[in-house]
C-alpha cells in the first residue's frame, strides 16, 4: 500500500468509484491505497454525496500551504500532561484517549495522537524538544509498521481446540478467560509466562525459573491463577508450546480448562500477543530473563495494568479488573 498523498488523478478515480456506488474498500482495492485513505478522504471533503475531485484536491492544496502552529507548543497545561503521560510509559494514543477521560468539559485539554507523535518525530524546538522527546517507549527514532510473531507448532497429547471454547469467551462479555504464552529469553535459556484476561486485558507475569519443562509451568501457573476468585477462573487459552503439555495436571489443580491455538495463528490469543509486545519495551530480545524477580515482574505487570486503554473508554486494566474483584467475596486486588 502506498503511503504518499492522493494526486488529482486518484482524487478522480474516488469520485468516479462513488458514482459506481463501490464502497470505500473496493476503490482502495483500484489505487491500492488503504481503506482508512480513501474513507478519510471522502468523510473529509462531504461525505460520498458531496464528494468532488476538484473541490477534495483545492482544499488539500490549501492546507498543505497552510501554516501551522503545533498546539502542544501553544498550550503549556497540555504540553505538561503530555510529558507526563511520556514519563509513565504511555503511548501516544493512550495519552490522547486518557486525557479526553479526565478532561471531558475541557476542549482545551484534547490532543490527538497524531499531534503527539508529529511533536516528537518532527523534532519540536525549544523547550518542548527537551521535554517531549524522551523518546517513545519502543526507543524507535521512526514510526515502522509492527512484525507478526508465530506460535509454536508442536503438538500436545490430549489438547482440546480453540474452536470447542465456549462461545462466551468470544465476545468478552464474561470475565474470567485467559489467554497465556511464555516470552523467552536469551539463548532460549530463561523465560517469563505471561497471562491476559480477555475481558480487562488485565496483565500478570509468573516467575518460571531454571527451566520451562512442563510440569514447571503447570505448577507456577497454578500457584499465580489460584489465588484468584473461581468466577474469574473459566478458561485459558495457549499456544501449542510443549510447556503447556502438563494442562490436565493444571486444570485438576485450578479447575481451569486449557484450550490451544490453531498453529500460526496468534489471533487467536490476540489479547496476550499484544500484551507481549508491549513487554518487550521492559525485556528486549536477547535479554537474560531469569535474573528478574517476582517482584519486579510485577512492577511491570503494574506499568501496563494502569495505562488507559482504548479498548476500554480509557479506563485502565486495573480499574476495571478492580471493579471484577469488588463484586467478589474479599478485597480488589492491589495493583
Amino acid at each position: 500500500m502506498r503511503g504518499d498523498a492522493l494526486s488529482f488523478e486518484e482524487r478522480e478515480e474516488i469520485s468516479r468509484g462513488i458514482a459506481e456506488s463501490l464502497s470505500a474498500r473496493a476503490i482502495a482495492r483500484r489505487l491500492c491505497r488503504s481503506q482508512s485513505v480513501v474513507s478519510r478522504e471522502i468523510d473529509r471533503n462531504g461525505g460520498r454525496s458531496n464528494y468532488r475531485a476538484h473541490r477534495a484536491a483545492e482544499r488539500a492544496e490549501r492546507t498543505a500551504r497552510r501554516p501551522k502552529t503545533r498546539k502542544l507548543e501553544a498550550n503549556r497545561r497540555l504540553h505538561d500532561a503530555v510529558a507526563a503521560g511520556l514519563a509513565q510509559d504511555w503511548s501516544p494514543e493512550q495519552i490522547a484517549g486518557r486525557l479526553r477521560v479526565d478532561h471531558a468539559d475541557d476542549e482545551a485539554m484534547r490532543v490527538s495522537h497524531e499531534t503527539i507523535y508529529q511533536s516528537l518525530y518532527l523534532q519540536a524546538r525549544g523547550e518542548l524538544a527537551t521535554e517531549l522527546e524522551l523518546a517513545l517507549r519502543t526507543g524507535r527514532a521512526e514510526r515502522v509498521p509492527r512484525a507478526g510473531t508465530r506460535p509454536k507448532k508442536a503438538r500436545i497429547a490430549g489438547m482440546v481446540n480453540v474452536s470447542e471454547r465456549p462461545p462466551e469467551v468470544e465476545d468478552r462479555a464474561v470475565p474470567g478467560h485467559w489467554e497465556g504464552d511464555l516470552i523467552i529469553g536469551k539463548g532460549g535459556k530463561s523465560q517469563i509466562a505471561t497471562l491476559a484476561e480477555r475481558t480487562t486485558r488485565f496483565t500478570k507475569l509468573v516467575r518460571v525459573p531454571y527451566d520451562r519443562t512442563a510440569d514447571r509451568v503447570a505448577a507456577r501457573l497454578s500457584t499465580e491463577v489460584e489465588r484468584l476468585p473461581e468466577d474469574l477462573r473459566r478458561s485459558l487459552t495457549w499456544d501449542q508450546g510443549v510447556e503447556m503439555a502438563a494442562h490436565a495436571k493444571f486444570t485438576v489443580a485450578t479447575g481451569i480448562p486449557v484450550y490451544f491455538c490453531d498453529p500460526h495463528s496468534p489471533w487467536q490469543r490476540g489479547s496476550n500477543e499484544n500484551m507481549n509486545g508491549l513487554l518487550r519495551q521492559y525485556f528486549p530480545k536477547r535479554t537474560d530473563l531469569s535474573g528478574y524477580s517476582q517482584a519486579e515482574l510485577d512492577m511491570v505487570a503494574d506499568k501496563l495494568n494502569t495505562r488507559p486503554r482504548k479498548v476500554l473508554g480509557w479506563m485502565t486494566p486495573a480499574e476495571k479488573f478492580n471493579m471484577l474483584m469488588l463484586n467478589q467475596p474479599g478485597d480488589a486486588l492491589t495493583v
